[in-house]
């Protein structure tokens, strides 16, 4: 059996007092919190460990640099990429993917092409192919969701022809918690020639990921939703596609050689990770890949899946709500609304009563466009929430409704 209450003893921010009441943390879609280890690890790298990597002799820089690229083995190691190599350290999801827009696009993409994406994408999964597709003239074609919050994936196949050049999805939506039937998109995909990214910050938190099996072009994440530092994330990308893009940025350590006649690029993954690198959240975020390799994985999904439904029950259960995204197996993310209420109040309310959710459109304007709303609240549940918080939220939001509705 999972032991909530054992996990939370490890991050020590759930001890805190918000307004007078205990800390209900329910904004873990948006930014987990950190496990204790993580945070003592990246202390002793400031206190022990701080130098720049790869380019001093002494012995800060030289162990500094052994932490980072053994970090990016166990970033690989935990996604199974087949080396390192395959592995790219950037400032989070949203710059990976500009990499991939940028880098990809430079060199395979042409005026009159398309570019797929889903109806269902966080900003960071649509603005850089819309930049690549004006800076390009080509079209970006959108993969519709249904109102149940299902990706209608049949409609894929429809919107691929021979000038599709890349397919971008989300492994989970972050605000219906839809989790998209991947290996059909990759397979219609592939079979048409055409690469595959997945945007993996909501989906790795909660599921097994296993690129090799995936057999995803590319897939990127983010640190701090995976119980990692903020300001740091992962690129992966096949290694043939990091030897054929261009790199995204110039500078230092992404270079073999350089005069004003030529510049050699180093070998991948550094022709990728121009000038000074977050070498502590690199390193942080591995620890935190340690941590979670550590607990059992089955157990944490299970807890969560039942988090979420039991949150599902008790909200249908009040007045006027209304959740958005009912299909099974999601992962633990409830968007909704409340009739006559507007989602910010009940988000400073709530707040006021020690709980806090998300309000506003999450960076994903075209999820509300589709239900005609301009924002929704979000409740998101992490392996350290217990059943007794959400009994708490549901109370204090039953209280909000009526303090709203007068």
């Amino acid at each position: 059996m999972f032991d909530a209450d054992k996990i939370r003893k490890d991050f020590p921010i759930l001890n805190l007092k918000v307004h007078g009441k205990p800390l209900v943390y329910f904004d873990n879609g948006a930014t987990a919190q950190k496990p204790l280890r993580v945070i003592e690890k990246i202390n002793s790298l400031h206190l022990e460990s701080n130098a720049n990597i790869h380019r001093g002799l002494h012995y800060l820089s030289e162990k500094i640099t052994s932490e980072y690229e053994e970090a990016r083995k166990t970033i690989a190691g935990f996604i199974n990429a087949r080396s390192g190599k395959e592995v790219v350290f950037t400032s989070g999801a949203t710059m990976s993917i500009n990499t991939v827009a940028y880098s990809y696009g430079e060199k395979f993409v042409s005026e009159g092409d398309n570019v797929i994406v889903s109806e269902m994408e966080h900003h960071s999964n649509i603005v850089p192919w819309q930049m690549l597709c004006q800076r390009k003239n080509t079209e970006l074609r959108v993969i519709p969701f249904d109102d149940e919050g299902y990706l209608r994936e049949d409609r894929l196949e429809g919107l691929i022809d021979n000038k599709t050049r890349i397919v971008a999805v989300t492994q989970a939506s972050n605000v219906l918690g839809t989790m998209p039937d991947l290996d059909k998109i990759i397979k219609l995909s592939h079979n048409a020639g055409v690469p595959v990214l997945i945007d993996g910050c909501q989906g790795i938190v909660h599921a097994d990921v296993d690129v090799q099996a995936l057999d995803c072009d590319f897939y990127v994440f983010s640190g701090h939703k995976l119980y990692g530092p903020t300001g740091i994330g992962i690129l992966y990308a096949k290694e043939k596609w990091l030897e054929e893009m261009p790199p995204f940025m110039g500078g230092g350590d992404m270079v073999k050689t350089v005069s004003f006649e030529k510049t050699e690029y180093a070998d991948i993954p550094l022709k990728f990770e121009a000038g000074t690198s977050n070498f502590i959240g690199a390193i942080g975020m591995a620890e935190a890949v340690k941590y979670l390799s550590s607990i059992d994985f089955n157990a944490v999904r299970l807890h969560e899946y039942e988090l979420t439904n039991y949150a599902s029950d008790q909200l249908q259960n009040l007045d006027g709500v209304k959740i958005y995204g009912n299909v099974p197996d999601k992962c633990s993310i409830i968007s909704f609304t409340v009739e006559g209420t507007h989602p910010y109040d009940i988000g400073m309310i709530l707040d006021k009563m020690g709980v806090a959710i998300r309000t506003g459109t999450h960076c994903a304007e075209p999820v509300m466009a589709h239900y005609g709303l301009q924002s929704m609240a979000r409740a998101s549940f992490a392996m350290y929430n217990t059943f007794g918080e959400i009994d708490i939220f549901v109370d204090s939001l039953e209280k909000t409704i009526s303090m709203l509705r007068g």
